[in-house]
């Protein structure tokens, strides 16, 4: 434990990645409040019960568990004495407009029949599989474990000698047309970008590591729901003596000489730190927060905002057997759905759609005999300079169920009981998050080469940031990595102050 003389940290938002960074900053024996300005700890880790059926709002999947069990390791306990988990099978269904169903399995005999039931050659997915394995091994080498941040990190950590081994010339997209040539399993790998919320056309082919962390680590579901994260995490953080304030709203970070030198919640109450950490979006932070000047902000325009979504969750009275846990509805022309959703920005017409049965794995989410639907379309993140308007997001929530009744869910709209529908302004509101994002800064080769912004804030000397707008980027592992991260790098700058 380090000798830091219990200096004050306060975290900033409750979403994962401030809960790992104040259980981390808490086992290095500083003293650490959270104040999260929502009813409930988690950020977009939340949920909502109603009428019987139980919705995961936010992240419906739970990939390289081993992150977390570090946080409980770490204060000599073991995860599974804080929430459970089950490996998911298959790991998804993919439909097509065809009617061709494909399923993918971490078992390779298994999908190595899926792979030819697509019409492909199981050496195919194995050679890309080995490609994906590859890149993932580089990159949680240094990138992930290391917490590098800039290129100036990259080459001094890898060498210039190891460049050509994130195949930086490709996109996402190339790097799998290069090993797969199968339509099908084209656009299945392809759109491993969701987990990050960005085009595969645009994204860096390094980004091929995804599959790896789900073939290789599994996918799993957290028992009773994935807000028994949050639950978990919450235990610990009491456990280590981390207070929460719940309903608290910084409005203010106040500054001096190029310090923060504490917060002011619910617009009066001023809170004293030795060291801050934001678990709020970097660009929402600097200009509605710390109301940086335009010069300094746009030094940040290359952190743009991944894609947002339209949420529809549905409680039906039936069920359809055909679907399994996790779902994707795959559009006719996936080039033409991402170039809408990130090149034009506009709703796109024939949207890739992702939709989570969880009740194929709990049965306690919905009513006996019955299904909870956790409906998901990526749609570009709101443009303050073209707003659309309710009834936009209202069309396009009628063609993505008109959709998905041509796609097999026979008279889906007859047979919805209750409706829960977010659009990006309900998703900006909640969250704060830049521009009603979901995954916090898109991977763009062209923008940022999938790099976020640092964790270390270049303007205050104390100011820290976790979560999906800094490396290593969006979904659960990561902002619980970043957290880690962040910690790790508190204590060497500590030691150095």
């Amino acid at each position: 434990m380090t000798n830091c003389n219990n200096r004050e940290v306060v975290v900033v938002g409750s979403g994962l990645g401030g809960l790992s960074a104040a259980i981390s900053l808490a086992q290095e024996g500083y003293s650490v409040e959270i104040h999260e300005k929502n009813s409930k700890i988690g950020g977009k880790l939340n949920f909502l019960s109603e009428q019987g059926y139980t919705f995961d709002l936010g992240p419906s999947i739970l990939t390289l568990p081993h992150f977390f069990e570090r946080l409980f390791a770490r204060s000599g306990r073991k995860m599974a004495d804080y929430f459970s988990i089950v490996a998911v099978r298959p790991h998804w269904r993919s439909f097509f407009p065809d009617g061709k169903t494909i399923d993918l399995y971490p078992e390779p005999e298994l999908m190595a029949r899926e792979a030819v039931k697509a019409g492909a050659s199981a050496k195919s997915v194995e050679c890309f599989l080995d490609y994906s394995a590859r890149l993932y091994d580089l990159i949680d080498r240094g990138y992930f474990q290391e917490g590098l941040d800039s290129t100036r990190d990259i080459l001094r950590f890898y060498g210039w000698c190891a460049l050509p081994r994130f195949d930086p010339l490709r996109s996402m997209h190339s790097g799998v047309a290069r090993h797969i040539q199968n339509p099908y399993l084209k656009d299945i790998f392809d759109f491993f970008v969701k987990y990050v919320g960005s085009s595969a056309y645009r994204a860096p082919a390094m980004l091929n590591c995804l599959p790896t962390i789900q073939f290789r680590y599994d996918l799993w579901y957290v028992n009773g729901g994935m807000y028994n994260i949050a639950r978990g995490l919450q235990k610990l953080l009491g456990e280590l003596g981390v207070a929460v304030h719940l309903n608290s709203e910084v409005t203010e970070f106040r500054t001096s000489q190029g310090r923060v030198t504490g917060i002011v919640v619910n617009g009066d109450r001023f809170h004293k730190a030795d060291i801050v950490v934001c678990n709020m979006e970097v660009i929402p932070a600097y200009r509605d927060i710390l109301k940086e000047d335009a010069t300094f902000l746009r030094s940040l325009r290359k952190f743009q905002p991944a894609c947002s979504g339209l949420v529809i969750d549905l409680g039906l009275d039936i069920q359809y057997p055909h679907l399994a846990h996790h779902n994707f509805f795959f559009s006719g022309d996936q080039q033409k759905h991402f170039d809408s959703v990130f090149r034009k920005k506009v709703l796109p017409e024939d949207p890739t759609i992702y939709l989570v049965a969880a009740s194929r794995t709990d049965p306690t989410v919905a009513p006996a005999g019955t299904d909870c639907l956790k409906i998901l379309p990526h749609i570009p993140p709101i443009d303050p300079e073209h707003p659309l308007q309710l009834d936009d997001y209202t069309r396009l929530r009628d063609r993505i169920l008109i959709k998905l009744e041509k796609m097999g869910l026979t008279d889906l709209r007859k047979h919805i009981v209750f409706e829960h529908f977010w659009t990006p302004y309900d998703i900006q509101k909640q969250y704060y998050s830049n521009q009603g994002s979901i995954y916090g800064v898109v991977s763009d080769r062209y923008l940022n080469f999938a790099f976020k912004a640092p964790k270390h804030s270049s303007r205050y000397d104390n100011l820290f940031f976790v979560g999906g707008s800094v490396n290593p980027g969006a979904g659960m592992p990561m902002v619980v990595l970043c957290g880690q991260n962040v910690c790790r790098d508190i204590v060497r700058w500590d030691q150095l102050t």
